[in-house]
């Protein structure tokens, strides 16, 4: 496992700091989730078989140990502070005023553990006017323009059917920690660092957008006119949807030919891909005709004879029948120890040609509570003390 040996002292919350550290957790890091005695909200999500189970708590959680600790308590602060020195990594995407009212800011952790790693992810960067505002993934795809984008066709202003923001963000605290624990195996000292959704969000759908905002002063329209078509989507087939991407110019000509269109191959807006681009809307435009002439098998077939991109439109709700996902293996059924038969979408990663085992089933509030403070030697009186004044969920 690449990071076996690395200990996460996790104080997140909900999914984009969870997401990381499972991320961590399914790479093999020791991952110690900090949680109060009410439990992450996402536990009290449905479905769910029994308390504090939820579904979506169980895909968060897997490979992690659950220690349950009031750290407003001196116990409580006082454990976080015992796991910390033991610690390679100290995540929390807690507000900015509540990590220092626990007394768990950079420089309180930095004196219990000089070379920590100490990731802060937040709503927004630091420095800024919405510095202190709460943020959840809605939030943020209004904050951050993605929300925008949608009225380009036409309509409203729509958020994507998917915490997107939240889980783009995740990525990128996961990213940022790895980067940072190597930077400290050569250096030998630790970093501290920021990770803001919106800025994040904002980074993210500007690849693409920035365009003509490139140069300044602009030179160009700003976003990249072939995204930004409402022509760009599923096409109907006679029995089916698909989506259908001709790219080089060979995948033009035989898309025209095909279609019965050959005059189009000598048409100067589609000659090049600087052209095509250009003139995105009227290209894309003869599509929702030419491919409901045939059968969705049949365009498949042309397709892949021809090297040109294309799937059918998969129901995510089925995805796990598709032939491709089930030869992989993407989603796996296992028996979880309280839960009974479960299934979770495996970490896609593969090292050296193996997937993340599951190491921990997704723990109960405070499972581990017990073993991890057994662990910073913490005497038999003591731990019963804690363990018995927190309400415990067993």
């Amino acid at each position: 496992m690449l990071l076996e040996g690395v200990r996460v002292v996790d104080l997140t919350t909900v999914v984009m700091g969870p997401l990381a550290t499972r991320m961590l957790a399914d790479m093999g890091a020791d991952v110690i989730w900090i949680e109060s005695p009410a439990g992450d909200v996402l536990r009290d999500y449905e479905p769910m078989r029994s308390e504090k189970m939820g579904a979506f708590s169980m895909s968060m959680s897997r490979n992690k140990r659950s220690v349950m600790l009031d750290l407003k308590s001196d116990a409580g602060a006082q454990a976080v502070r015992d796991l910390i020195a033991t610690a390679d990594v100290f995540v929390t995407n807690l507000r900015r005023k509540a990590v220092d009212r626990l007394g768990l800011d950079e420089q309180s952790v930095r004196e219990v553990r000089p070379d920590i790693v100490y990731c802060a992810a937040n709503g927004f960067g630091a420095g800024g006017p919405n510095a202190d505002k709460t943020a959840y993934d809605d939030v943020i795809q209004a904050a951050s323009g993605l929300a925008s984008t949608f009225a380009w066709h036409g309509g409203d202003p729509q958020l994507v059917p998917s915490i997107l923001a939240d889980k783009i963000a995740g990525v990128h605290v996961a990213f940022a920690i790895a980067a940072a624990l190597f930077d400290r195996q050569r250096s030998g000292k630790g970093a501290t660092l920021e990770v803001p959704m919106a800025e994040t969000m904002a980074a993210f759908n500007l690849v693409e957008h920035l365009g003509g905002q490139t140069f300044r002063p602009q030179h160009g329209d700003f976003s990249y006119s072939r995204i930004r078509t409402p022509h760009r989507r599923p096409r109907r087939t006679k029995d089916g949807w698909i989506v259908v991407l001709p790219y080089s110019t060979d995948n033009w000509h035989h898309f025209f030919e095909f279609a019965g269109l050959p005059e189009l191959r000598h048409d100067e807006r589609f000659a090049t891909g600087g052209e095509r681009i250009k003139h995105s809307d009227e290209l894309y435009g003869l599509l929702d005709d030419i491919v409901r002439e045939k059968t969705t098998g049949e365009w498949l077939a042309f397709c892949t004879e021809h090297s040109i991109p294309a799937s059918e439109v998969i129901d995510l709700e089925r995805i796990g029948e598709h032939p491709h996902y089930a030869a992989v293996g993407l989603l796996q059924d296992d028996e979880h120890p309280t839960e009974g038969p479960y299934r979770y979408a495996r970490d896609p990663i593969k090292v050296d040609g193996e997937t993340s085992p599951i190491r921990h089933h997704a723990p109960r509030l405070g499972a581990d509570t017990e073993e991890v403070l057994r662990e910073l030697g913490w005497d038999e009186d003591r731990i019963a003390a804690m363990v018995g004044s927190s309400g415990r969920v067993d």
